[in-house]
């Protein structure tokens, strides 16, 4: 394995903590860790599958897309990777708005104490 997989495969498990923290945000804080509901396993299951994919397929579709130009493979996962973590804030969003949840807790409710509204 060469220091740029080593890399790609930091940046992925930084990924996979990203997403975590981003969707345990829309949880009450100080409540306990709510085991994850079954299309939370499905959404970070589908996460690691997608991420598994971009392991395999971003270096082949970074040179597709970049033609005659030089593309490491290291930077064509970054970016399929930081692309995921992008398209993953609306699937949760998908999620919420149908009343799923990722943990088995009630969400919280961002928007209580909203002057604004």
């Amino acid at each position: 394995m060469t220091p740029l997989d080593v890399l790609s495969a930091a940046t992925a498990l930084f990924i996979v903590g990203m997403v975590w923290l981003r969707t345990r945000m829309h949880y009450p804080r100080g409540s306990a860790r709510g085991p994850l509901t079954r299309a939370g396993r499905i959404y970070f299951s589908a996460l690691a599958a997608v991420l598994v994919l971009g392991w395999l397929a971003a270096p082949a579709a970074g040179r597709a897309i970049a033609g005659a130009a030089a593309v490491s493979p290291a930077l064509a996962r970054v970016v399929w990777f930081l692309a995921t973590y992008y398209a993953f804030i609306p699937v949760h969003r998908v999620m919420q708005a149908q009343g799923g949840r990722v943990f088995r807790q009630e969400p919280a409710d961002l928007y209580a104490n909203d002057k604004r509204a």
